[in-house]
């Protein structure tokens, strides 16, 4: 059953288009950071690690990305900046309000995301 859903998963990614798989990417950063939260509950500090710098690996993927020569990229980037300093202060300092901080942030980043797809107005980079 686990190697017919990784199959499923591969051809998931292999066949997106670049909207798809930047909207899994925004969910897939939102997983990592609610797994963060459990381990911060959980008080695992080698979990939190892990899923924060995984969430932290998606923020950066999305900065090296960006296209500079669009005005909206230097915007996109600040705000990347931003939410990649949080999920950094999440981690060292154990700040749990720093990685609610990102996580909203991110949040509204997909929903946007999904709706400018639906809308069929979602670039295909930025």
């Amino acid at each position: 059953m686990n190697q017919a859903y990784q199959v499923y998963q591969t051809n998931s990614v292999q066949t997106a288009s670049p909207q798809e798989l930047s909207l899994m990417l925004y969910n897939g950063c939102l997983k990592f950071m609610k797994l963060a939260k459990k381990a911060f509950d959980e008080k695992n500090i080698e979990a939190k690690h892990t899923n924060l710098t995984k969430a932290q690996a998606i923020i950066n993927q999305f900065r090296i990305t960006l296209d500079m020569d669009v005005e909206l990229s230097k915007d996109l980037d600040a705000l990347y900046e931003f939410i990649n300093d949080q999920l950094v202060k999440a981690n060292i300092q154990n700040n749990l309000e720093a990685l609610q901080v990102a996580e909203d942030m991110v949040r509204e980043l997909r929903d946007t995301w999904k709706q400018m797809m639906k809308q069929g107005t979602a670039p295909v980079s930025v």
